[in-house]
């Protein structure tokens, strides 16, 4: 008992060192200022009469109070956590195994936090746009891309986020072609754009008679999904928009109606579409949300003013090498060529268990 209470103390001192040096990264006193500074623009007169400046500056005060209050919290569940295990000590009613207990959740919310605090991109806490692409490989990569799909779909489940399918082309004999899917819940984006890029399979082909060993490749694409505030507006004219009829091989992800549509940008070529089994209406506004998403990424990548200077030599920048190799024989590996990240589960990262892998992103993104 007295080991484990020992072990437990000195595991809650380093909590508690790893949140202060979060908290010289995050520079509490400056955010304190800022939310202060914030505050006083929200009780000015007139303050709401620019709706889009009013809900960026009340957005801020709110990332910043959030960060303030659960930096706060962690330090006070902490303090609590040793006085429970100095009690303990003296007292024998007190379970070691239920201080043990709370550490480790306290060990969870300090990780949890410790990667939001690196999230502080302008789109990060957004719901996210994941779009997946057949590459080269055959019915091996409708089949990973399918693998994949499932892999991002027990992620956002065990992150509590909700899942909407917007678009489905499957394929006629295995697996799928393309799938877009919109992923719902604070910091979608911010997590998954370490996903962003082509993931490659190695395995021993289960579609080929003579067992011979496949290469086959998937693009994974991830945008943010726009708040209103951060909002854009296209040009009418640039806009063709078509209405057809939703459906794919064997009906089970996509419902057979007459309210898909396809937008097409014609400045630079992107095509959306959106046949999810809502109203056309709904498929509508969808599709401009995609549209409006890849607009704004490709703008920042290629470094446009304006939506207006995009033209079409730009619609084809999303494709570039590898970012992670699964391999499945003749051993089991998974490794971030970015980060050398590695696992050798295998069958728990095709679970959805990939948060080390977006964490060694994010880690390497603030050096």
């Amino acid at each position: 008992m007295v080991f484990q209470l020992e072990e437990d103390m000195n595991k809650l001192n380093d909590l508690e060192q790893s949140i202060e040096q979060m908290g010289i990264h995050f520079d509490i006193e400056g955010s304190k200022n800022r939310i202060e500074e914030l505050q006083m623009k929200m009780q000015k007169a007139g303050f709401w009469d620019n709706v889009e400046e009013a809900q960026r500056v009340s957005s801020e005060e709110k990332d910043l109070e959030d960060k303030l209050n659960e930096y706060k919290s962690l330090l006070q569940r902490i303090e609590d956590a040793k006085v429970l295990i100095e009690i303990a000590s003296e007292d024998e009613s007190i379970s070691p195994k239920d201080i043990s207990g709370e550490v480790k959740n306290i060990q969870f919310h300090v990780e949890k936090f410790k990667t939001e605090t690196l999230l502080n991109g302008e789109y990060d806490r957004n719901n996210a746009i994941l779009n997946l692409h057949v590459g080269v490989g055959g019915k091996d990569a409708q089949d990973w891309t399918e693998m994949l799909l499932r892999m991002y779909t027990r992620w956002s489940e065990k992150k509590g986020y909700r899942i909407e399918t917007l678009d489905m082309l499957a394929a006629d004999d295995a697996g799928i072609k393309s799938v877009s899917l919109r992923i719902i819940g604070e910091f979608a984006y911010g997590y998954l754009k370490a996903e962003k890029g082509i993931h490659r399979l190695v395995r021993i082909s289960p579609f080929n008679a003579n067992g011979k060993r496949q290469t086959s490749f998937t693009s994974v694409e991830v945008l943010p999904e726009l708040t209103g505030s951060q909002d854009i507006s296209i040009r009418t004219e640039d806009l063709k928009i078509d209405t057809f009829r939703a459906g794919g091989a064997g009906g089970q992800y996509v419902n057979k109606t007459e309210s898909a549509v396809r937008i097409t940008h014609i400045p630079t070529g992107i095509v959306v579409q959106c046949q999810n089994e809502r109203s056309q209406h709904y498929n509508k506004e969808q599709a401009l949300k995609m549209l409006k998403s890849k607009l704004v990424e490709l703008k920042e990548r290629a470094h446009k003013d304006k939506i207006e200077d995009l033209t079409g030599e730009l619609k084809d920048m999303g494709w570039g090498s590898q970012i992670r190799s699964y391999v499945f024989h003749p051993y089991t590996l998974v490794k971030d060529h970015r980060t050398g990240v590695e696992s050798g589960n295998i069958s728990s990262i095709m679970d959805g268990n990939i948060d080390d892998f977006i964490k060694g992103y994010l880690n390497q993104q603030t050096k």
